[in-house]
């Protein structure tokens, strides 16, 4: 199969595609399908959920702990007490065997904790490690959300470019039948002939190469939404440029960003993470005090004959100090390693606010000059069409030459090609603006 066939099938299989009717998509759709099949987020809604588990754990330090225990030993040799007994012999501390082979114990045992320096800490570690994966759930859905809007934008962009290329063809396609048909009438020269087949052929590859762009970004958007039911789906949106930009100053939106900004909230959290795992460190220098409670029941017998046994009961109540006087420098280490994870934490503060003022003001600079381009690309666009019609009526009229219309229709394909790209600049702009804003439109 030579080139030329390849081509010719590759546009004929894309515009039958085209023509086959799918599910209808509208932005809204994609975004609200996202919210509940993207694996990434839900992904991120089990980390709040394992985040909550934590707290509970972190609540224990504060909760009494109740514990049962059973056991049962049977002995070949009765245990020895020394100091009883009547085998001494040469100074030797005597010792005896006493009660049965067969020994049974079970009790419960119960810690409230007092006093634990660590247990405020840990829970308030755990709440603020809670308030985080919240936030970085909502940092993953802004994000996954933006890139369903940049693709979507993509799609209708390489949708509206193939309409214009396509479009192109079938001007150069009318220029070359019309040279054709001045060639055998005897008024025109073979060198437009051959002129416009070539500008007809140079333009095919393009229309393929754009339907394979359109049908891969509509793969990743499948991807992004987390649904494989949509075998195929035709985008109900289309491209609009608002009439006007936002009016907001550089120094409003600063403020927007730095209140909602996840990925700068995200780093002020972890923050406040690192300041409570220092109290946690230092608390492991510090005494622990419980109250202590158990309740006991014995038994001995041989020959297992537990039926026939005493089950004599004990218990107690008390308290439980625990000090810790030396555990080998750890717990110095712990608290500097701390320390240096929250200085780590503020320059990170530091760094990020330095960038998002940067991205702010780069962002806003985006999204005026392309509203700009925008306007005068419009124009011109209109002007090329123009133009374009003009001059093929001379043409066919036999007044402007075959290079003038060439002139005329590249003149227009461009105007158009600048056009739609500024629309794309415009609207990308527009999501990565609030994107750093942190806003988040279903």
């Amino acid at each position: 199969m030579n080139s030329r066939t390849y081509l010719i099938l590759a546009v004929l299989a894309f515009l039958l595609s085209n023509n086959t009717q799918g599910q209808n998509l509208s932005l809204a759709d994609a975004l609200t399908l996202a919210s509940s099949n993207n694996p990434e987020l839900k992904a991120s809604q089990l980390e709040i959920e394992r985040a909550q588990q934590q707290r509970t754990i972190a609540r224990s330090f504060l909760l009494p702990s109740v514990s049962a225990n059973a056991l049962a030993n049977h002995y070949f040799d009765l245990p020895a007490f020394f100091g009883f007994g009547t085998n001494a012999e040469g100074g030797k501390i005597p010792y005896g065997r006493f009660g049965g082979k067969d020994q049974l114990s079970t009790y419960v045992s119960a810690v409230q904790p007092l006093f634990n320096p660590m247990a405020f800490p840990a829970l308030h570690e755990a709440q603020i490690q809670l308030q985080h994966k919240v936030v970085a759930a909502k940092a993953k859905q802004l994000d996954i959300l933006s890139q369903i809007k940049t693709r979507y934008l993509q799609i209708l962009v390489l949708q509206e470019r193939i309409r214009l290329q396509q479009e192109s063809i079938n001007r150069n396609k009318r220029v070359l039948q019309d040279s054709r048909s001045l060639f055998i009438q005897g008024k025109g020269l073979r060198v437009d002939t051959l002129r416009a087949y070539t500008s007809v052929k140079n333009l095919e590859p393009d229309l393929v190469k754009l339907s394979f762009l359109s049908e891969t970004a509509k793969l990743e958007l499948k991807a992004l939404i987390g649904v494989d039911s949509l075998a195929d789906f035709t985008l109900t949106d289309s491209l609009t440029v608002p009439t006007s930009i936002p009016n907001e100053s550089e120094q409003q939106v600063l403020e927007d960003v730095r209140l909602n900004n996840p990925e700068l909230q995200l780093l002020k959290l972890q923050e406040q993470i690192e300041r409570q795992q220092i109290k946690v460190s230092s608390a492991l220098r510090k005494p622990t005090l419980s109250l202590v409670a158990q309740y006991q029941i014995q038994s001995q017998t041989n020959d297992f004959e537990y039926s026939n046994a005493h089950y004599p009961s004990s218990s107690y109540v008390g308290l439980q100090l625990s000090v810790p006087l030396f555990a080998g420098f750890s717990t110095q280490a712990k608290v500097k390693q701390a320390r240096i994870e929250r200085d780590q934490s503020q320059l990170l503060v530091q760094n990020k606010q330095a960038q998002l003022t940067a991205q702010v003001h780069q962002a806003i600079a985006n999204l005026r000059e392309s509203s700009l381009r925008v306007e005068n690309t419009a124009i011109v666009q209109q002007t090329a069409k123009v133009s374009y019609n003009i001059i093929q009526y001379r043409y066919k009229s036999g007044i402007s030459s075959r290079l003038e219309l060439t002139d005329a229709e590249l003149a227009l394909s461009t105007a158009q090609s600048n056009y739609l790209e500024a629309v794309y600049d415009y609207l990308a702009a527009s999501i990565a603006l609030d994107k750093i804003k942190g806003k988040i439109e279903l």
